[in-house]
């Protein structure tokens, strides 16, 4: 977020000098758009610029522990200032980092400028995130495999993603000797969570699939292997990972929180969302002693709404 804009100052330059000035800039949140726009002024005079903000670092949850950094929050907020419009990837995660961005700008003795709040509102919208599906149709299996009930996370393995909660969950339903089988498959880039290496030992025999996976077709196997995807998630601001795992035929289990109600609007709560921890164990019991009702059960077609093909049509109006 600090450096990069150096890099791609330089490569605007060459662009335009080389092909002339673009219609329209689309920067992610992960951009220092002040600095940006700074460095590569002579070259983008007048362009529209948009910012699209797939997280933020002012309601990213933080570890325990760990003091929160301002400095990234207050540059995605000049980031939001500088830019002509900003879009959202969920609603959710709107009306998050608005509710919180008060808070963060009253830090400022001074001058806080809490007047901005309203006009950043007003040129932000919800653009959500599509999703490349075309690879998940070339590995699609031509039937579905039978025997026990095939649990998947496929989240990142961090802290954000909440893992304690998703083993105590599988640990509950293995003291009741259930039969299931586990795929896990994700990457850390930060700290392992020890979680997933004590369970690696206490459910070695139901794990059949353990690790990130380099070759995205094989990860897209692996999705088409499992019956329910469950996610324990503190941190969600849209749901890619659940929308490939449902568009694959998996039931999702969710937390009723976060950005997954506006995913799955309009869905029975009592299939698709639990409560707490206590319910997700009910739930998974339920479908594990039922695999024919859970498989047979497939909303393939939300995950398919979000797909680019779809989802495109929204970008380019927007652009227009």
């Amino acid at each position: 977020m600090q450096g990069g804009v150096l890099e791609l100052a330089q490569q605007i330059k060459m662009k335009v000098e080389k092909e002339g000035p673009p219609d329209a800039i689309l920067a992610t949140d992960m951009v220092n758009l002040p600095a940006l726009i700074a460095l590569a002024r002579p070259w983008l005079n007048k362009i529209p610029i948009h910012l699209y903000a797939h997280e933020n670092q002012l309601t990213y949850p933080i570890q325990p522990g760990v003091k929160r950094d301002l400095t990234y929050s207050i540059i995605n907020t000049l980031s939001m200032i500088t830019a002509d419009a900003v879009h959202f990837n969920s609603d959710y995660h709107r009306n998050a980092f608005f509710s919180e961005l008060p808070r963060l700008l009253k830090h400022f003795p001074d001058y806080n400028h809490l007047e901005l709040i309203p006009q950043l509102k007003k040129k932000s919208d919800v653009l959500p995130v599509g999703l490349e599906l075309n690879l998940f149709d070339s590995v699609k299996p031509r039937t579905r495999k039978h025997g026990p009930l095939r649990i998947l996370w496929n989240q990142r393995w961090e802290y954000d993603k909440n893992p304690g909660e998703f083993f105590q969950i599988m640990y509950a339903l293995d003291s009741q000797g259930l039969d299931f089988q586990l795929i896990l498959v994700g990457k850390n880039y930060r700290q392992h969570p020890v979680e997933f290496d004590q369970a690696r030992e206490r459910l070695k025999n139901r794990i059949i699939h353990f690790g990130f996976v380099e070759d995205r077709r094989d990860y897209a196997r692996l999705l088409w292997q499992a019956d329910v995807v469950l996610s324990t998630a503190v941190h969600e601001f849209f749901g890619i990972s659940v929308l490939e795992a449902v568009y694959c035929g998996a039931h999702p289990l969710l937390p009723y929180r976060l950005s997954y109600p506006e995913l799955f609007a309009g869905h029975l709560h009592e299939h698709i969302f639990y409560v707490d921890t206590n319910d997700a164990v009910r739930k998974l019991r339920w479908a594990i002693t039922h695999p024919t009702e859970i498989r047979s059960n497939s909303i393939q077609h939300v995950a398919k709404s979000y797909r680019w093909e779809n989802i495109i049509k929204r970008y380019d109006r927007c652009f227009t």
